[in-house]
């Protein structure tokens, strides 16, 4: 059960309807996930959303790569929301069904592909060592750019934030949903292995 109201459409005060109203209409669609606990400080919704949008949608990296740092994060944080809506999401922008299956179980997942085998270290080792090292830096930065590698380090930021406000406030899944994710022994995020380079790469 969550901790916090979430609000009905009919609940919710003239500014927080007038917020909610922006997010339906926009690319979103709806008001899902953390924005409807954020809906209770109006202006920080606003605000949220538009980055959200952004990350998410407009970025120079592929959707199949977003959506790879997205769910390594959710897997990380242990995020189950998070980790079900962007498993369906990183399976329709292309990524291996196999590669989405092992980040779920936290076992390495086996990349035919080096573009998203660095997405993949980058994600990893900045969730759990709080930094990058310098050649798999160099490989994403080679790849995509400043603008590339910076929008990349904010998407796994903003998720962060997205998996805390889920996992704090205890924001349902969708009716009928199971949990995707086992949590690990003792509680506390998950540890996530390195990743396994097939030897038909591909650039």
């Amino acid at each position: 059960m969550t901790r916090l109201n979430l609000p009905s459409v009919e609940e919710m005060s003239d500014e927080q309807r007038k917020v909610h109203d922006e997010i339906v209409n926009g690319v979103r669609g709806r008001l899902v996930g953390p924005l409807r606990a954020v809906i209770h400080s109006p202006d920080l919704a606003r605000r949220w959303s538009k980055l959200g949008e952004y990350l998410r949608f407009s970025t120079t990296l592929p959707k199949k790569l977003n959506e790879l740092a997205i769910i390594v994060t959710g897997r990380r944080w242990n995020s189950q929301l998070e980790f079900l809506i962007h498993s369906e999401a990183a399976r329709a922008a292309g990524l291996n069904p196999a590669v989405v299956e092992a980040i779920r179980l936290a076992e390495a997942p086996r990349f035919t592909s080096e573009p998203e085998a660095e997405v993949y270290e980058f994600t990893r080792q900045l969730q759990q060592t709080g930094t990058v090292e310098p050649s798999v830096h160099a490989a994403v930065t080679a790849r995509w750019g400043e603008r590339g590698i910076v929008e990349l380090t904010g998407v796994i930021g903003y998720y962060t934030m997205v998996s805390m406000t889920l996992n704090a406030h205890e924001i349902p899944l969708p009716d009928g949903a199971s949990p995707p994710l086992a949590l690990p022994p003792g509680g506390g995020l998950t540890t996530l292995p390195a990743c396994t380079r097939v030897a038909s790469m591909t650039q």
